[in-house]
């Protein structure tokens, strides 16, 4: 009797016997062998034939590490085995699949059978991962089509992100921010930086920072050029300090209050985590307590890695800013969190990043967004109803209980890793009875 992997075909066989269906014979093809168990498809409808017909080995592999489930396995698969056979039918090979045959493959599938809704984002998955294989041919390099301030832009990113080792959602804000400023003042045609002076820099910050734009947003604007002619200086684009010349916008420095999360409800919402068993709840709560017990970053805490915790030695390696990296000493119940998680909760995948998603494909969590939605929820389930309710919310929780207990804000400064001394300051603000011992009198009495 032929065996599937590690399983007999032999209860196959009673059941394609008792339903009518002709089992399959022993020369079973190699992407029938990668499923974990057999179909419950017709062999035939799930025969590549078609451009496609190379490449289907490989992809149900890939989807079958990528942990999903038999059913979304099946819906995949089958939809390659259509692509394949209508691009045979229009006579177009793999490799000149392009985004106008996606679409009209979509709307022959619509018309052809009732549509799903998950085709489009499965049809996407397919041609990804063929143009990431070298299979279908990539665009047209960017330095032949891309406009020049497509690419300056394109080298500057390189520059923040290789010099500056800045995060990637700084580099396409900063990215962003000088784009309008050069199609505002060079326009669209030849771009010439050594042009640019301080008054069109003036103009600019003037006309656009304080229109519809809070403070904050007012100072990335600023803080973006200022970045961004300080690379313009060191590729000799232009041989002035430019960055200089960019104005500040008028704001109280540290006028803000950090908005922490009460202690109560950081207790409360930990209390509560206990109870979480399944395995996202265990993710959950692991996330929490770096949150709150160590002031992690939403990012560092998506970019950690396996190799980054140090069981042993009890610490694990915290990649922050600047590309900055220093082991931190992990707490017992954050190191039994963590535990619990990698042994009941996480899947198994072959991503080397500790928190990934709850469902297929079991990719890393993507950025921090998804902690804050974390927490979000986290608090919803504990029926904790807050003004505010981001991720960084428990990091400034751990700032005002440590310098409630008497630590002192140099203390306070290492362990959340603040590169600058101004950075822990404003949380002097919160300290009310230290605030009161250096308060002078009010003149005359009291109202």
């Amino acid at each position: 009797m032929p065996t599937l992997g590690c399983i007999s075909l032999s209860p196959l066989v009673n059941l394609s016997k008792s339903v009518g269906i002709v089992l399959i014979d022993q020369n079973l093809p190699m992407w029938f062998l990668s499923m974990n168990r057999a179909g419950r498809k017709r062999r035939s409808r799930l025969r590549v034939e078609g451009p496609l017909a190379p490449y289907f080995e490989p992809y149900s592999k890939y989807l079958a590490e990528r942990g999903y489930s038999q059913v979304s396995y099946w819906k995949k698969t089958f939809l390659v085995s259509e692509l394949s056979r209508w691009l045979a039918q229009e006579n177009i090979a793999a490799s000149e699949i392009k985004a106008e045959h996606e679409e009209a493959f979509l709307r022959y599938n619509a018309a052809c059978r009732c549509p799903k809704r998950g085709d489009p984002i499965a049809l996407t998955g397919v041609t990804s991962w063929l143009r990431e294989n070298g299979v279908i041919e990539g665009k047209i390099s960017p330095s032949a089509e891309a406009s020049p301030i497509d690419q300056i832009l394109q080298d500057y990113r390189s520059y923040l992100h290789e010099d500056r080792g800045l995060a990637p959602s700084t580099i396409e804000n900063y990215a962003g921010y000088v784009r309008r400023f050069l199609t505002s003042v060079c326009g669209t045609g030849e771009l010439q930086l050594a042009s640019i002076h301080a008054s069109q820099i003036t103009d600019y910050v003037r006309r656009n920072a304080p229109k519809d734009r809070t403070f904050a947003s007012a100072k990335d604007t600023v803080s973006a050029l200022r970045s961004f002619f300080r690379f313009a200086r060191y590729r000799d684009h232009i041989q002035s300090d430019l960055a200089a010349a960019v104005p500040s916008v008028a704001g109280w420095s540290m006028a803000s209050i950090p908005r922490a999360m009460p202690a109560d409800c950081v207790r409360r919402l930990l209390d509560e985590s206990k109870t979480w068993r399944s395995p996202a709840g265990l993710r959950n709560r692991a996330i929490l307590l770096l949150l709150a017990r160590l002031g992690r970053r939403a990012r560092e805490i998506v970019r950690l890695e396996l190799g980054d915790i140090d069981w042993p030695q009890g610490c694990l390696s915290v990649h922050g800013k600047g590309r900055q990296e220093r082991p931190l000493p992990l707490p017992h119940d954050v190191g039994q969190a963590i535990a619990s998680y990698l042994k009941d909760g996480r899947p198994e995948t072959a991503c080397r990043r500790v928190f990934l998603r709850s469902r297929a494909p079991f990719d890393g969590l993507k950025g921090s967004s998804d902690i804050g939605q974390i927490v979000r929820r986290a608090l919803q389930r504990a029926g904790i109803e807050l003004d505010f309710t981001g991720s960084h919310q428990l990091r400034h929780a751990l700032a005002v209980d440590m310098l409630r207990q008497g630590v002192s804000l140099t203390e306070i400064g290492q362990v959340l890793r603040h590169r600058s001394p101004e950075a822990t300051r404003r949380y002097a603000k919160v300290d009310l009875d230290g605030l009161r011992a250096v308060a002078l009198p009010w003149p005359g009495e009291l109202p």
